[in-house]
């Protein structure tokens, strides 16, 4: 099968990476330092367990998807309308598009955008590019999937790359889960620069959690979302399955890169403003974020 990625980051290039080595067509669309390194010497996997270069194509263009049976589109929250804009002339009828993405509204907004069929994914891997066209994994690395025409061939493709895949009929509330585990997570590690494991550790890190947690389960219930998850359950276990990760908002932040605020913790506290619920400790988050990525645009 052909593969494109859209936004080869850690994610794009960990899933990429993993399809090219169990022998698919895969071209990844990314950035010119990243295409350049893989051009000359292939991806450079470093997992928990291989280290190789996978060779694949790489492109700076979008142009480059054309005749891909499946598309994966990791870019950031805050890059899916301008993946799009990209895209869209190159679309196939044919073609599926898989969004990798943080958020619970980004398969919706491609869809709307491109009038085409987009399935929505929730991802669960702890990567990170350690330099150009090199992605260093740190543990874990299962998708969920929605339930849908296209279900078992995607089961089938990942699975048979050493992907574990979990198909679910409730992919909304996977995708809330994996989102108010970000909202827990993602700015305090931005903000202490800390990994999963010694955040947890840290005084009043639990009870600020728990107050997050809260305002994002009210939001939840109030949408009608059914969520079958433990979430404190899953929220304990990242500090231990992922002890050593910094979270995306922390790796953007420290590379003064623009973070995805705005659809994580932002995303509950327009929710509550909408609905009328208080999310004082999401406010205060994303409030934090959104300084010192000011302060990082000043300073440059």
């Amino acid at each position: 099968m052909k593969v494109a990625v859209i936004g080869a980051g850690a994610v794009g290039c960990y899933y990429g990476g993993m399809l090219a080595r169990a022998g698919h067509q895969v071209v990844l669309v990314g950035r010119a330092p990243h295409v350049t390194a893989i051009r000359r010497a292939g991806l450079l996997m470093d997992t928990l367990s291989f280290n190789e270069h996978v060779p694949l194509e790489a492109s700076v263009e979008a142009s480059a998807i054309k005749g891909a049976r499946l598309v994966l589109c990791c870019v950031k929250s805050t890059d899916t309308v301008s993946a799009a804009t990209e895209m869209a002339a190159f679309l196939d009828p044919n073609m599926l598009i898989l969004s990798l993405q943080n958020g619970v509204d980004n398969a919706e907004r491609l869809h709307s955008l491109l009038q085409h069929d987009v399935a929505p994914a929730v991802v669960y891997v702890a990567s990170e590019m350690a330099g150009p066209g090199h992605v260093k994994h740190k543990g874990r690395g299962e998708l969920v999937i929605g339930t849908s025409g296209y279900s078992n061939e995607l089961f089938d493709l990942f699975t048979s790359a050493g992907v574990p895949v979990q198909i679910s009929d409730n992919v909304a509330g996977a995708l809330w889960a994996k989102l108010i585990l970000n909202c827990a997570y993602n700015a305090l590690s931005a903000i202490t620069q800390l990994p999963y494991g010694r955040l947890m550790q840290g005084m009043g890190v639990e009870n600020v959690m728990r107050d997050v947690v809260r305002e994002c389960l009210s939001i939840a219930q109030t949408e009608g979302v059914t969520l079958t998850t433990d979430i404190w359950g899953s929220i304990q276990q990242i500090a231990h399955t992922m002890p050593s990760q910094l979270s995306s908002t922390a790796q953007d932040l420290a590379r003064h890169k623009p973070s995805e605020i705005d659809h994580l913790n932002g995303y509950i506290v327009r929710k509550g403003n909408s609905l009328g619920i208080p999310t004082p400790a999401n406010l205060v988050l994303t409030t934090l974020v959104k300084l010192i990525e000011s302060q990082q645009v000043i300073a440059r």
